[in-house]
C-alpha cells in the first residue's frame, strides 16, 4: 500500500465511520474503484481504533462518569442504581451479539461478505430500512393534523432487552454496506428513541467491540507480513482526525435534520455499482488484499 493509497483510505474511513453509509464499504469501494487491492478486513479493524480514538475523546466526560460509576457500583450496592453504573452495564450486555457473530463468522466476513453485490444489496436495503425508521422518527415528533406530537424515549428508558435489540442491530454491521452507525440508530428510531439518544448510545456501544477487533487484528497480525505498518499508522491517524470533525458535524445534524439523504445517497451507490457489477466493469470480487 503506498503512502497516498493509506492518506485516501484514512480520509474515507473516518469520514464515513459515523455516518449511515457504511464506512467498510466505502473502503471496499474507493479500491475498486481506484484499481487499488482491497486493503482488507485487517486494515480496516485497525484504522477503526483511530475513529474511536475520535469517540473517547469526543464522549471523554460521559466515558468517564460512566466507567467510574460503573467500577464502583461494583462494591457499593446502592450505585447498581445509579444511571451511570447502568449506561456501563448495558454497554457491556450490547456488546455481547457482535462479539460472539464477529468471532463465529471470521472466515465469512473477511471472505464472501467482501462481495460487492453483498455489499451494494445492503447498502439499498438498509438505506430503505432506516427511510423508514427516520419517517416513523418524524411523524411522532411532528405529529399530525390529527394527531399531538408523541414523547419518544430517552437513554434513561434503556434496559436490558433495549440493550440487546441495539447490540443485535450493531452485530448486523459486520456485513460491509450496512453501516454500525446506520443499524443501530435505525433500530432506536424503530424503539422508540430520540435521535440524539439513539445516535449516543450507538457510539458508547461501538467501543468495545471496534477495540477489541482492533487489538485482535494488531496481535495476528503483527510479525504475519499481512499489514503493511506504515502507512496502516498513517490511515489510523488521518481516520482519528477527520472522524473527530464528522463526530462533532453529525451530533449536530440529526437533532433536527432527515436521514434521508443518506437513505437516497445509499440507494443510488448501491443501484451503480450492480450497474457495474452486471455490466462487467467492476469485479464483484475482491482484489488480493493489500500489504
Amino acid at each position: 500500500m503506498s503512502w497516498f493509497e493509506s492518506l485516501v483510505l484514512g480520509l474515507v474511513q473516518g469520514l464515513t465511520e459515523f455516518l449511515p453509509v457504511s464506512s467498510s464499504a466505502h473502503l471496499r469501494l474507493t479500491a475498486a474503484f481506484s484499481g487499488w487491492k482491497d486493503p482488507g478486513a485487517a486494515f480496516t479493524a485497525i484504522t477503526q481504533i483511530g475513529t474511536e480514538a475520535a469517540v473517547l475523546i469526543y464522549f471523554r466526560k460521559d466515558i468517564g462518569r460512566i466507567v467510574s460509576a460503573w467500577f464502583r457500583s461494583l462494591f457499593d450496592k446502592t450505585m447498581r442504581h445509579n444511571h451511570d453504573a447502568h449506561m456501563g452495564w448495558l454497554v457491556i450486555v450490547g456488546s455481547i451479539p457482535i462479539g460472539v457473530l464477529g468471532v463465529t463468522l471470521k472466515d465469512q466476513i473477511e471472505g464472501p461478505f467482501r462481495d460487492l453485490r453483498i455489499t451494494a444489496t445492503m447498502l439499498i436495503v438498509v438505506g430503505v430500512v432506516i427511510g423508514i425508521a427516520d419517517r416513523l422518527a418524524a411523524r411522532d415528533e411532528t405529529g399530525g393534523r390529527h394527531r399531538a406530537p408523541k414523547q419518544r424515549k430517552t437513554l434513561e428508558n434503556l434496559g436490558v432487552k433495549d440493550g440487546l435489540v441495539f447490540g443485535l442491530c450493531q452485530a448486523c454491521a459486520l456485513i460491509p454496506g450496512v453501516s454500525r452507525s446506520g443499524a443501530t440508530i435505525s433500530g432506536g428510531l424503530f424503539m422508540g428513541y430520540k435521535r440524539e439518544a439513539a445516535a449516543r448510545y450507538s457510539f458508547l456501544l461501538a467501543i468495545p467491540a471496534v477495540l477489541a477487533s482492533g487489538v485482535f487484528e494488531v496481535k495476528d497480525s503483527v510479525g504475519s507480513g499481512d499489514v503493511d505498518w506504515g502507512p496502516t499508522l498513517f490511515a489510523t491517524v488521518i481516520a482519528f482526525a477527520s472522524g473527530y470533525a464528522v463526530i462533532a458535524w453529525f451530533m449536530k445534524w440529526i437533532s433536527n435534520k432527515s436521514f434521508m439523504p443518506f437513505v437516497w445517497y445509499r440507494i443510488a451507490l448501491g443501484i451503480v455499482i450492480i450497474a457495474l457489477v452486471t455490466a462487467g466493469a467492476l469485479s464483484p470480487h475482491a482484489a488480493e488484499s493489500a500489504s
